[in-house]
């Protein structure tokens, strides 16, 4: 009863987690690297205010999650899959801890008003380690759902 509660939970976080990180990859990224530098600092900064405290929580409470079901279930190929999908989640929060986080602090920091014209622009750094998390995010829900699908 325990493991499909928390399979469920785990199924529900990491669809999240790939979800959003595959929209801001075809939709909200290439919005903000079509804006001129000072709409982009005042688009940033709006757009990541709520999600900021709201994905590292389902990020992380979906690794836990994975970690723990890792070591709840007996079967081998299950408890590598939800262990492989914890590590994939980790990543995740790693790339966007050590990586992104950086960079929006940055940005963040920026007056809109008074950007200098030789201001290195961080959105294709940015994007590349985004489209690397979202590899990670995508593949981690490709496993918890083979997972699912053959347990």
């Amino acid at each position: 009863m325990v493991t499909n509660i928390l399979t469920a939970l785990l199924v529900l976080g990491s669809g999240t987690v790939a979800g959003v990180m595959f929209a801001v990859a075809v939709s909200t990224l290439p919005a903000l690297l079509s804006m001129p530098p000072d709409q982009y600092v005042d688009a940033h900064r709006a757009l990541g205010r709520n999600w900021d405290p709201t994905m590292p929580i389902i990020v992380l409470s979906s690794t836990i999650i994975a970690t723990v079901l890792a070591f709840l279930v007996s079967a081998p190929v299950p408890r590598t899959m939800f262990a492989v999908s914890a590590a994939l989640l980790l990543g995740v929060a790693g790339v966007s801890h050590l990586c992104n986080v950086p960079i929006n602090r940055a940005v963040k920091a920026l007056d809109s008003r008074d950007i200098p014209a030789d201001w290195p622009d961080p959105r294709p750094l940015w994007r590349r380690w985004h489209l690397l998390r979202t590899g990670f995010a995508v593949t981690a829900l490709t496993v918890v759902g083979l997972t699912v699908a053959f347990t």
